[in-house]
């Protein structure tokens, strides 16, 4: 193991080297740039976009299997999940305050980015053997840029269908079996079984009853949890200020030791904000694309203002309230890291409650996360090897929930940060290239629009 985690963490250093961050930033902010900052300034308009998109109305609106908002909801179910409560904090564990200040510029550019992606898997979708519309990077790569170009779109399919393994399943049953044993004493393989069993349950149903349950249970769940993380505020309102100039500050400084803190250059801030950043918004993957892939409507555009939408709520609102409890509370230089670190937060303002708001919240989180990443999963290998691989597929899905319950965290963790920058290379690569049809789209609806 041990010489498998080295081969792994020497490729991580590589793929998430500065090149792989003037990537994901460059190719979002040219993408903002090149839209004019449409994705900043028509975020009322995708919020009420995604009021409307609750269920398809109109002969016109019928292409598709799920509702503009439950493709949302199922894109969001698959990006709000471990990352928010223990990805931020390994960020400022490991990258100091200033970590916090660059996950959000990599969501601010990264709304851009999932315009793009969603605009495009609308755009390019295909309608497989059982009528469902597919589509995501593998399809707009092979229909927007050509047959020369199919062997990128393969690439990205076969990181995808791998990587999926990773940050949407055993990342996921492993967090929620080390926080539900730290604060229940329930045996990490009874977790695993327990969400094995809710997971297949689910998956039975396919797209359709996944959008279901992700459009109760995201929304109940993210406003249970930044409600909690509001009270914490409140009760550390003294310390925010505080808070926000070690955010900014640190952001471009050098974050020195204190406690168990073992400080951090800029470039690890850089490093993890950014990381971490992606890891939780999904923002230039290539996954959440997938899903918008399956929603009910005639417009690329109007799919995309709603897909936005995914970033801004899952780092700008989630992310930064998890961050400024952790910062608020002081716990960050207690020298735990991960979801402790997150769950100290929250007991040290709200003592005896706020550990087990956490335990639950992740539960919730997580569980919504491997439904969602189960169907990216599918749709990849359906590209690769056609409808017949699905059910196998679920089935390792399935059983890898529990395997992953069991397994080192810091292993897990390593393996899916790697496998997130190899899924991202062709999916950014796509989209710099098809930007133009992007541009275009917009001008275009916005023009008609007027």
């Amino acid at each position: 193991m041990e010489a498998i985690t080295s081969v792994i963490g020497a490729i991580n250093s590589i793929v998430w080297g500065p090149m792989m961050l003037v990537l994901i930033l460059g190719v979002g902010l040219f993408l903002m740039l090149g839209l004019k900052l449409m994705p900043i300034l028509k975020l009322g308009t995708g919020f009420k976009l995604l009021w409307s998109g609750r269920s398809a109305d109109g002969e016109a609106l019928k292409e598709g299997e799920i509702p503009p908002y439950q493709a949302l909801m199922t894109a969001l179910s698959a990006t709000v999940g471990t990352g928010n409560i223990a990805g931020v904090a390994t960020a400022v564990f490991l990258g100091g305050p200033g970590a916090l200040f660059w996950m959000w510029c990599t969501a601010l550019v990264g709304m851009a980015t999932k315009y793009a992606e969603a605009v495009l898997a609308v755009k390019y979708r295909e309608v497989d053997e059982a009528g469902n519309h597919v589509g995501g990077p593998m399809y707009y790569i092979k229909n927007g840029l050509g047959a020369k170009w199919t062997w990128l779109g393969t690439a990205f399919a076969g990181f995808g269908a791998i990587a999926a393994f990773g940050i949407g399943n055993t990342v996921q049953s492993n967090s929620v079996a080390d926080v539900i044993q730290s604060n229940f004493g329930l045996n990490v393989w009874i977790t695993g079984v327990i969400l094995m069993v809710l997971v297949g349950a689910v998956l039975i149903g396919g797209i359709k009853r996944i959008g279901s349950v992700a459009g109760a249970l995201v929304p109940l769940m993210a406003i249970a949890y930044l409600v909690a993380g509001l009270v914490v505020l409140a009760i550390n309102a003294d310390a925010i200020p505080a808070a926000l100039d070690m955010i900014f500050s640190y952001a471009f400084t050098e974050t020195a030791a204190e406690g168990g803190f073992a400080g951090a250059a800029v470039w690890m801030a850089i490093r993890f904000g950014v990381a971490r950043g992606i890891f939780s918004n999904e923002a230039g993957l290539g996954s959440a694309p997938i899903a918008h892939a399956a929603a009910q409507t005639n417009s690329p555009v109007r799919q995309g203002m709603v897909a936005m939408l995914g970033t801004f709520i899952d780092t700008l609102i989630i992310c930064s309230i998890t961050g400024l409890v952790i910062i608020t509370s002081g716990e960050w230089t207690s020298g735990v890291s991960g979801a402790a670190l997150t769950s100290a937060a929250f007991s040290h303002s709200l003592p005896g409650v706020g550990n087990y708001l956490v335990a639950i919240a992740l539960a919730v989180f997580a569980f919504t996360t491997i439904i969602g990443w189960s169907f990216y999963g599918e749709r990849c290998v359906e590209f690769l090897f056609g409808l017949k691989a699905i059910t196998p597929y679920r089935i390792l899905w399935i059983i890898a929930v529990p395997v992953g319950a069991g397994l080192s965290l810091d292993f897990i963790w390593l393996l899916a940060d790697t496998l997130n920058a190899m899924m991202a290379i062709p999916n950014l690569i796509a989209l710099a290239l098809l930007s133009p049809v992007v541009f275009k789209l917009t001008r275009e609806y916005f023009a008609n629009d007027k």
